[in-house]
């Protein structure tokens, strides 16, 4: 993960220079070390993964900026949004808080949701064709005493649900009586759901320490649908503004679920097709130019996995 823009890009290795000092040996090794030559299964915990794929998005923009010829400051954002983890990517981007400080707390979120899942057998189940009506009642059908909700909402006809391990299994067998599909993901555990409750208030009390300024442009929140600076969106909970809204949604966000679709929908409603605008997926993958595609394929997405790569 990120080794073709480490080589290839002064600024973006001095991005993982800036993360290996300030991480030390927390990880069992170098963060670089694990992200290039680690193991997949390593790489893959969520201890790692959350910092690995943080640091290596940040280093790919660092290093698309030098290819453009833009210092930091220069670069125009109209807006920045970024699934689950990517938010902390998309704040940092927008100057909510530094380099530093964001790895601090995705860190410190990927040990927290490790601990949670661990401590309790729990999973997620993804349905294919199913729309929030549908994935609700998979999730009343199989729940039973157990937790069951719907966690992501990416793209139309993809839903994830996240729960109870049992309660899981029994989703994926009610999805299909309705004639859906549905695939059990090899995940830690049931991520943006209340078994993460534990995580959200040791996340809490980091993000109460984290120094948040207002963003240089708007940041889709993962809860709301919408940016930060704006309205209810689609959450129930009272808003609050400023850096205390963000830190509580982010808070929120390990809970609640995930509003991708929403974020893109607002993208293409208020920024995309704007004079100059355009949409760029940072590394690492693909994922979200692909989910952008079924949500509306009108919108292109340049990813930008590897340096020269494009639109998706």
């Amino acid at each position: 993960m990120g080794r073709a823009w480490h080589q290839a890009s002064p600024e973006a290795r001095a991005v993982f220079e800036r993360a290996d000092k300030a991480l030390g040996s927390r990880l069992g090794a170098p963060l670089s070390e694990i992200c290039f030559n680690g193991s997949a299964e390593r790489l893959n915990q969520t201890d790692v993964s959350q910092p690995a794929i943080y640091v290596t998005s940040v280093a790919c923009w660092r290093g698309l900026l030098a290819q453009w010829g833009l210092a930091e400051n220069d670069a125009v954002l109209a807006a920045a949004a970024g699934l689950s983890l990517g938010e902390y990517t998309a704040l940092h981007l927008a100057g909510a808080f530094s380099f530093e400080e964001g790895l601090e707390l995705v860190t410190l979120r990927g040990r927290a949701m490790q601990d949670a899942a661990v401590a309790t057998p729990s999973g997620m189940v993804a349905l294919i064709g199913a729309d929030e009506a549908q994935a609700q009642a998979v999730c009343d059908a199989a729940r039973g005493s157990e937790v069951l909700v719907a966690a992501n909402f990416n793209a139309p006809g993809q839903v994830v649900l996240s729960g109870s391990k049992s309660a899981c299994e029994r989703a994926a067998a009610e999805a299909q009586k309705m004639g859906l599909r549905a695939t059990v993901l090899a995940v830690a555990g049931a991520f943006h759901s209340p078994l993460m409750q534990p995580a959200a208030t040791r996340l809490a009390t980091a993000l109460s320490k984290a120094t948040i300024r207002d963003p240089r442009c708007p940041v889709l929140s993962n809860v709301t649908g919408v940016p930060h600076q704006t309205g209810t969106g689609i959450t129930i909970r009272a808003e609050t503004a400023g850096a205390d809204g963000i830190r509580k949604r982010l808070v929120d966000q390990l809970t609640m679920p995930v509003r991708w679709e929403a974020c893109c929908r607002w993208l293409g409603g208020n920024v995309a097709g704007s004079a100059g605008a355009e949409l760029h997926e940072m590394a690492p993958g693909k994922t979200l130019a692909g989910l952008m595609r079924r949500i509306d394929k009108a919108l292109k997405v340049s990813t930008h996995d590897e340096p020269g790569a494009g639109t998706a």
